[in-house]
């Protein structure tokens, strides 16, 4: 069974369920990718299902970054205390696997053919560097983002919120002298667009907040991209695959890890190349 290709990870879908699967192995197991784990990959499921069924609330086992997905998504997490479950739910497995599924569906995971066998040196020099970056004793150098401005900011910045104001969309939403935020209204962009520019830095000349990973992947890119819904914005590759930029060249946002701070990864969007 080939799967299909949804924001860089194979997917089956059934009419009660969502899979999702990381397409790397390591030994015969399915793995993460760089800057991918158990949250990416049930934004990516739940994302896909909104697109065929009207999801208002979901719950999430321990090791996924419930609010994350919830902003990214716009969909509630499930409250605790509510008398009813949530109709949906996300189930995970001992590797790079997640489900989203319609609550105490029969679910059966499919063998997925596509498997691109990573490196286990590789592998295991970036999960070192993400579990370092994770740890409570580490301290970025560079640009420090709190838990509270990235809660604060998470909405725009992961639904792709645009800020409409006559004829121009502004993106992220805030004020200025050529937005009036008060008069203004936000619109959900597409979440494609096209090269203008990209730079590509080495390990040494790459932030400090990716100067622990930057080594392992040989650096960092990041693309100027023109949004298909009109405004421009700056924005990393993915580290899961070795994009081959041009101008012009169509490219995807899709949720992934950025960086780690204070125990608890930022994530945001990140530019994909689109294979057609």
């Amino acid at each position: 069974m080939p799967g299909e290709i949804w924001m860089g990870y194979l997917l089956h879908h059934e009419p009660s369920f969502t899979v999702v699967q990381s397409p790397f192995t390591l030994n015969g197991e399915r793995v993460f990718g760089a800057d991918s784990d158990a949250t990416t990959l049930a934004v990516a499921a739940l994302l896909h299902r909104l697109d065929h069924d009207e999801v208002s609330m979901i719950s999430v086992p321990e090791g996924i970054d419930g609010p994350s997905l919830s902003v990214a998504t716009g969909v509630a997490l499930y409250d605790h205390e509510a008398e009813q479950e949530a109709p949906w739910e996300v189930l995970m497995s001992d590797e790079a696997i997640v489900v989203v599924s319609k609550r105490d569906a029969p679910v059966e995971v499919p063998m997925l053919e596509v498997a691109i066998e990573v490196e286990a040196e590789f592998h295991a020099a970036i999960e070192q560097a993400w579990d370092h970056e994770l740890s409570k004793g580490h301290v970025s150098q560079g640009a420090y983002v709190s838990r509270a401005q990235y809660d604060e900011a998470a909405t725009p910045r992961l639904q792709l919120h645009g800020q409409l104001n006559g004829q121009t969309v502004v993106w992220p939403p805030r004020f200025s002298h050529v937005v009036d935020g008060s008069g203004s209204s936000n619109m959900r962009l597409q979440r494609r667009g096209k090269v203008l520019t990209w730079t590509t830095l080495s390990a040494a000349g790459a932030p400090s907040e990716f100067s622990l990973r930057a080594p392992v992947l040989g650096g960092v890119s990041t693309v100027l991209l023109q949004l298909d819904d009109g405004p421009n914005g700056v924005f990393l590759t993915v580290d899961d695959e070795e994009a081959i930029l041009e101008m012009e060249a169509p490219m995807e946002l899709v949720f992934r890890r950025l960086y780690a701070q204070e125990g608890f990864v930022r994530y945001g969007l990140k530019a994909r190349a689109i294979h057609d």
